[in-house]
């Protein structure tokens, strides 16, 4: 394997052949490095193939193309950019200034998006700050949405997430030539991303790709059943009147195929395009698997999210009688209700509604988790992010996705400010970053970090002055994890 050159434009040589990357402040990156080859023609539905091999030095100087998708919301909190092509099936990787076999650990991001959206390329995602302290990150585009996640009865279940097995698999053969230690892999992700943790900590085809996990604000739907998933192809069937089949729908342009997985959405079904338990590559439920059963035993864990992910989207009609019938949709029964109620008394029913939304997607399926594994003794680690904006249409609230620029140490990226508003604490991402980077080096956050355990539910506050606190959560998991 060839060594990082001392020019401004090293070279690796990788198991399909050479890249030239740049040198940064901070080592060097390496973008757009085909894992796979394109998913298209009779790949678009497949599982994902080797990429062919090339003898020049390919550049990788530039991020590479995206897969195409709908933005999820009117404005999204973190830029995420579109970038056309069809070698979508391709990763970045930041790397200190080491030479090979320098035995770096290795942190692997997984972009949320709702598994419909998002961006590999996106700036907030950028590993300069982790190559500062030692740390090789590696970044993976993935197929999305129809490509990724719809049943087909001719083609193989959760394309998406075999695309991120392929890409493990390639940090396995690889890593060591970036000055990486394939021993050392952590995965993480963030939203979607962090659903897709817990799905392949539940993938026995994953086994042995990674010896650790952080699960951010993870988001993973009921019900995950081979049913439901069938249920979402034959609702599509019905749209266009003919069976929905890989042969089908391999040759439709993008813009047809975004213009069906509109159809393939209906209320009451977020996350229909998903991973789900196919039985096969995916033997049951991620939440089951992940507090019943024996998945990710060994992993050591973080998890966590934020105090107010969806608060920021109240819903404007909602009365409270609305508010009721959403909290019974959510599982709860009166008793459970009128806890809730107690709890966020004195709001908006919008606001409750949303709040509502935030407690049953992120913070009580993340407590599930880390009750779970602390009843079996399992290395987890528990936080809640509850830094409060200041940026107009999100002052007050600790919502979705603003923990990433301080995992990722980048206060300065592209669009923070509008998240955050103006002067996000650095102490704050000194103190995030320093977590992340003592757990994916070394198995553990740090020492005023303590396990969270059955008898004492150790949780770290990320706030204006961070702290460990015992058992903060006790409301959530009282209306939540047991209604």
């Amino acid at each position: 394997m060839t060594t990082i050159a001392t020019s401004s434009q090293p070279v690796v040589r990788t198991s399909a052949g050479p890249v030239r990357g740049e040198r940064r402040a901070h080592g060097a990156r390496f973008l757009g490095i085909p894992y796979a080859q394109p998913p298209v023609g009779a790949l678009r539905f497949a599982a994902p193939v080797p990429a062919e091999p090339w003898t020049d030095v390919r550049d990788a100087t530039a991020y590479g193309p995206t897969a195409q998708r709908r933005q999820l919301f009117d404005v999204t909190t973190i830029p995420e950019p579109s970038i056309p092509g069809e070698d979508i099936l391709n990763l970045n990787v930041f790397t200190p200034d080491t030479a090979p076999g320098a035995g770096r650990p290795v942190l692997v991001w997984i972009h949320g998006g709702g598994f419909l959206a998002g961006s590999a390329a996106s700036p907030w995602y950028d590993g300069d700050s982790f190559n500062r302290d030692g740390i090789v990150v590696v970044s993976i585009g993935y197929r999305l949405g129809i490509e990724g996640f719809l049943h087909l009865p001719d083609a193989p279940d959760n394309r998406g997430v075999r695309d991120w097995i392929a890409a493990l698999e390639w940090v396995q053969q690889n890593i060591a030539s970036f000055g990486g230690d394939s021993r050392k892999v952590t995965i993480a992700g963030q939203s979607a991303g962090g659903g897709a943790v817990q799905t392949l900590l539940a993938t026995p085809a994953a086994r042995g790709l990674f010896r650790a996990a952080i699960s951010a604000s993870g988001a993973v739907m009921r019900p995950q059943s081979r049913e439901a998933a069938e249920a979402v192809t034959r609702r599509l069937s019905e749209h266009t009147g003919s069976p929905v089949t890989a042969a089908a729908l391999e040759n439709l342009s993008d813009a047809e195929l975004l213009a069906l997985q509109d159809a393939s959405s209906s209320p009451g079904t977020p996350l229909a395009l998903a991973p789900f338990a196919d039985g096969r590559l995916i033997p049951e439920p991620v939440p089951d698997a992940l507090t019943t059963g024996d998945a990710g035993a060994d992993i050591p864990v973080m998890l966590g999210f934020t105090a107010h992910e969806f608060n920021a989207a109240p819903q404007p009609d909602a009365t409270a009688e609305s508010l009721r019938a959403v909290l019974a949709a959510l599982g709860l029964d009166e008793a459970g209700t009128r806890a809730f109620l107690e709890t966020y008394g004195g709001g908006e029913p919008g606001a409750l509604q949303s709040q509502a939304m935030t407690d049953s997607l992120f913070r009580a399926p993340g407590l599930a988790i880390a009750e779970a594994r602390a009843m079996r003794g399992r290395p987890t680690w528990l936080y809640e992010f509850r830094l409060r904006s200041t940026a107009p249409g999100f002052t007050g609230l600790a919502h979705h996705c603003t923990d990433l620029p301080f995992a990722f140490d980048l206060l300065d990226a592209e669009g923070v400010t509008a998240a955050l508003g103006d002067r996000p604490p650095q102490h704050l991402a000194d103190a995030v970053h320093a977590a992340w980077t003592e757990f994916i080096r070394d198995l553990d956050p740090g020492t005023d970090w303590p396990p969270y355990t059955a008898s004492q539910r150790e949780t770290r506050i990320w706030d204006t002055t961070p702290h460990t606190d015992t058992d903060p959560l006790h409301r959530v998991r009282a209306i939540w994890c047991t209604s």
